[in-house]
């Protein structure tokens, strides 16, 4: 009788854990979440289409253009993190590079662990590829500007009321003269 009670109780556990399994339900990627009050995929969003707007509105092209017959070149370096909490800006400033790309009047050549693959495919090919496909050394597009930014946050809480601060900040230098020619800004605040 005793395995019989254990079976039974062992067929009523799985049936309460297989009842307790989440429920997904998919959504509109642009649609407005905020679940934890901290950074997310919105607040990446409202920042890149910020920088964007700023960064093309600003008469910088202009006068590069204006100056030198050519667009210009821009390499994105590092936005570093400086909040409180861990956040990726892989994902807002992939939607700055597309920005660049679709729009045309900027040109953007691969910075940091994309470049070194280009540059050890380049290596490879020297041994390996046909002489008539293989790429040669020293060709690459050299940069006209470098992007860099930070991301920081102000914490203030009382009792169980919490508000967070973020401000972004990136900047456009020319990298012959270290020329500032651009720095954008996009703050959010939120309170929990």
């Amino acid at each position: 009788m005793n395995f019989k009670l254990f079976v039974s109780c062992c067929l009523v556990a799985g049936f309460i854990l297989c009842g307790c399994s989440p429920k997904v339900k998919r959504v509109d990627p642009g649609t407005q979440t905020d679940l934890s009050g901290r950074w997310n995929e919105t607040d990446s969003r409202m920042t890149s289409s910020a920088m964007i707007e700023q960064m093309f509105a600003h008469r910088w092209v202009v006068d590069f253009e204006r100056r030198y017959q050519k667009k210009p070149v821009i390499i994105v370096g590092l936005v570093t993190n400086r909040s409180h909490e861990h956040i990726n800006t892989e994902t807002f400033i992939a939607d700055i590079e597309r920005a660049i790309i679709n729009d045309g009047s900027i040109r953007l050549v691969e910075a940091g662990r994309r470049r070194d693959e280009l540059r050890g495919e380049r290596a490879g090919q020297q041994d390996f590829a046909s002489p008539e496909t293989v790429k040669r050394w020293g060709n690459e597009l050299g940069a006209d500007f470098m992007l860099q930014g930070t991301i920081n946050s102000i914490v203030d809480s009382n009792r169980r009321q919490q508000s967070i601060y973020y401000q972004i900040d990136l900047r456009l230098t020319n990298i012959e003269t270290n020329e500032t020619v651009w720095m954008g800004n996009k703050s959010h605040k939120k309170l929990i």
